[in-house]
């Protein structure tokens, strides 16, 4: 899927970019980003990065490496896993991605550990979203984009949006392979790469909760000026009084978050900075006992994970009928609504 001139923009000033330079792009005030085998890299240098593997993306970036490189240096894995990555490459005995082989392990918190090696299909959710019909989503924090797949089956045009090189790869070659035509760019959630008024949807998973409270509102200020009028976002957080929230919480004995570390918030204080940056917003439940419990990834979880996931489907019905129980679910989803324009031509 090509680049429309009117979407893409400079990260830093938000101006135009000249898309004809091949492996590079120039904005009209002098910003150049590097082009990666058809992949943007629209990081800013000298910007505070919320990841490490972000400074490793923008220095390879840099470099001329062969088409094809899976800049595995930008994974957030081990520098064994890393040759285990190319060991699979090499050996090309599995259907499924050598690079998601090893990320499977950290996606979904550490739900998938028991798959490390021995991906048979790849775990794509539900998406909890009407058809798409052609509308554009943008996936922010996307990763290896199995979030990014579940929009593109439901019939949205997808951009996929994360500050690891090596995971965009992993990303566009999955969808080349499952025949998904989307978009894909290396940036930043705080600095998004596009034109105002230009996203149709914007949806996030397991991604903001590790953004410092500042992070996280410029993030959410940012997709509500991306968004058209009348577009929607929907993006998943983590709640303070979840029971494994809690849990988690304690472990830590209830200290602020550093780093890469989640960060937990109270409905309203969620509902509170969405709607002052997008749009009138609310909170539903996503999952009970986790971050991340899927109901379309109980075929692939051990047996205890299974009566979690039913329990936790359970409780979420019931939230419909008794919504304070979203108050004590572990992760919600908030969703909200950029109002439409008025007076404007």
């Amino acid at each position: 899927m090509s680049w429309p001139a009117d979407i893409l923009v400079c990260p830093r000033d938000k101006a135009r970019l000249d898309l004809s330079g091949g492996d590079r792009l120039v904005c009209t005030h002098g910003h150049v980003y590097p082009v990666v085998d058809g992949v943007p890299v629209m990081l800013i240098d000298d910007a505070d990065q919320t990841i490490g593997i972000a400074h490793e993306s923008l220095r390879l970036s840099r470099e001329r490496r062969p088409v094809g490189d899976m800049y595995v240096e930008t994974l957030g894995i081990s520098e064994e896993q890393q040759r285990e990555v190319l060991r699979l490459s090499d050996a090309a005995q599995s259907p499924m991605d050598p690079a998601v082989l090893l990320l499977i392990g950290a996606t979904n918190g550490l739900a998938y550990r028991h798959l490390i090696g021995d991906l048979e299909q790849y775990p794509v959710p539900e998406l909890r979203l009407p058809p798409g019909e052609g509308r554009t989503l943008l996936d922010i924090g996307c990763n290896w984009g199995r979030w990014s797949i579940a929009a593109a089956k439901l019939g949205y045009r997808t951009i996929g949006l994360d500050p690891s090189l090596g995971a965009v790869m992993a990303a566009r070659r999955i969808a080349g392979r499952l025949g998904l035509d989307m978009r894909h760019v290396v940036g930043d959630a705080r600095y998004l790469p596009f034109a105002d008024r230009t996203i149709d949807v914007a949806f996030s998973y397991s991604v903001l909760q590790h953004f410092s409270r500042d992070d996280a509102g410029t993030a959410i200020a940012e997709a509500g000026r991306v968004l058209r009028p009348g577009g929607a976002s929907l993006v998943q957080m983590p709640t303070t009084w979840g029971l494994r929230c809690l849990y988690h919480q304690a472990r830590r004995r209830f200290r602020e978050a550093a780093g890469f570390e989640v960060r937990y918030w109270t409905i309203g204080a969620l509902q509170r900075v969405f709607t002052t940056h997008i749009g009138p917003s609310q909170a539903s439940v996503d999952c009970f006992f986790g971050i991340g419990l899927q109901r379309a990834d109980r075929h692939l979880m051990p047996a205890a994970s299974r009566i979690a996931i039913s329990a936790s489907e359970a409780l979420r019905a019931a939230s419909r009928f008794l919504p304070t129980l979203s108050y004590v679910a572990d992760s919600v989803y908030v969703s909200s609504v950029k109002p439409m324009e008025t007076g404007r031509l």
